[in-house]
């Protein structure tokens, strides 16, 4: 299975999704850390966010919360999405 497929089967598993590009640090993470909320540990959640700042910092805090960074994915509009698992580190 190749990656695209691998991040496909991962968004399929999704039970959740969050665009926080309307928003600059550190509402975003604060938007993603209150979707997470909603979550149960292992659930995975959908983040599409913005480049540069965004996503240098979102993923580092979420994975020093103890959450897991499924994947990275890069959008043809400069943004990104990240698939991010609950509690799975």
């Amino acid at each position: 299975m190749n990656s695209l497929e691998q991040a496909n089967k991962l968004l399929d598993k999704c039970t959740a999704c969050v665009n926080i590009t309307d928003v600059i640090c550190p509402v975003t993470y604060v938007k993603a850390t209150v979707a997470l909320e909603d979550l149960e540990s292992g659930e995975i959640l959908q983040i599409k966010i913005n480049k540069g700042e965004p996503i240098e910092n979102v993923p580092r805090s979420l994975k020093a919360d103890g959450h897991k960074i499924l994947e990275v994915l890069a959008n043809e509009d400069d943004t990104y999405t990240l698939l991010v698992e609950k509690d799975g580190l």
